[in-house]
């Protein structure tokens, strides 16, 4: 790994650190702008990278580093109710990743396709895990968690997903040519 790939790896799990912090909260699920960070890292970095990045930011807050929602940090958030949102994230970003090259390489159309279907598919995995870890660790049957942990989100979610998709598409040409 570059150290120009080492920056970006390092500036998305930043850029998800921040969109941690513009939350609502909905208990006990808070709405956060993360899912947007965790997509983009993978469309932007592919599937290593990307992954790389939300792994760096799960173990930075594990640690106790105040990086996830409400500025909060440690284990005890990683293996709370939310935890599974957040061990999906690396995940996640794989999933988004298989699109990273159409999105470098393709026509713009096809581009946004590719995002936006491995943009769902990432959201699934965010929503598979987080809402069986929720239904464990809570004590909720898998009907509550989906009620509170998935469903309230889902709207939201796949705006999130198109954002990501539409700034990838349009910041690629220029991270495609930074790296000439």
């Amino acid at each position: 790994m570059n150290v120009a790939m080492m920056t970006r790896v390092a500036l998305m799990a930043a850029v998800t650190a921040v969109a941690a912090q513009i939350t609502v909260p909905i208990e006990p699920v808070p709405f956060t702008f993360q899912v947007l960070a965790v997509i983009l890292s993978g469309l932007l970095l592919g599937p290593r990278y990307g992954a790389l990045a939300q792994a760096i930011y799960v173990l930075v807050g594990a640690v106790g580093v105040p990086v996830f929602a409400g500025f909060r940090g440690g284990l005890g958030i990683v293996f709370g109710d939310t935890g599974g949102y957040l061990l999906a994230y690396p995940f996640a970003a794989a999933v988004a990743g298989l699109a990273a090259r159409a999105v470098a390489n393709d026509q713009r159309r096809q581009a946004f396709l590719a995002s936006l279907l491995c943009g769902c598919a990432a959201l699934g995995v965010i929503y598979v895990l987080g809402a069986t870890w929720l239904s464990v660790i809570a004590g909720l049957s898998p009907a509550a968690a989906l009620a509170t942990g998935v469903l309230p989100f889902v709207v939201f979610d796949l705006v999130k997903v198109v954002v990501a998709a539409l700034v990838a598409v349009a910041a690629a040409p220029a991270i495609a040519a930074s790296r000439t």
